[in-house]
């Protein structure tokens, strides 16, 4: 399970500010094995990058804040080392997997996952009348909450995907995937 928080909606303009993942293993939550990490973000020439106001106002994360956290180029090689040959889950797959694709070839690594597994997708499926699928209307749906402060923050964003996750899964009468096993 990943979550990222950005500069904005562009995986080839906008920077990551904030990552977040925690595997499941055998349909359970880990929450000991966990990723979670400020970063500061950076152009593609490496030029430390601005968070835009309007960005600050959905996840609170602030310039200073990220000041003096690690660049993507400083993560990135970490994140893809948890995640390994694993497949990951995210809500809204296309988003957090476009960032990663993007920044990883800019770096000149590779983000290859196993699978890629989107909870909007599975929401879609188990409640298909439905037409709102976002991760604090999923939530209400499951009977979920988030931490105090951790909606629209990483990890208390990958919290609440984990949780429902497993239990789209079970509404859906699957065997669950283990998408950040350990190697």
């Amino acid at each position: 399970m990943f979550d990222l928080e950005t500069t904005g909606l562009s995986p080839e303009r906008d920077g990551i500010v904030e990552i977040g993942a925690l595997r499941v293993v055998d349909g359970r939550i880990d929450e000991s094995q966990r990723f979670e990490t400020l970063v500061r973000p950076t152009t593609a020439t490496g030029e430390t990058m601005l968070i835009p106001w309007h960005a600050q106002r959905v996840h609170g994360i602030s310039n200073d804040m990220v000041s003096r956290a690690p660049t993507i180029a400083e993560v990135l090689p970490e994140f893809l080392d948890f995640v390994g040959a694993s497949g990951v889950v995210a809500h809204n797959i296309g988003f957090d997997g476009g960032f990663m694709r993007a920044n990883a070839a800019r770096l000149g690594l590779s983000w290859r996952p196993a699978a890629e597994h989107c909870t909007v997708q599975l929401s879609r499926r188990a409640f298909p009348k439905e037409r709102a699928h976002n991760l604090t209307v999923l939530a209400e749906r499951l009977g979920l909450s988030f931490a105090p402060g951790g909606r629209h923050r990483s990890f208390g964003d990958v919290q609440v995907t984990a949780q429902a996750y497993v239990r789209l899964l079970d509404l859906l009468g699957q065997a669950a995937v283990t998408p950040a096993a350990s190697r």
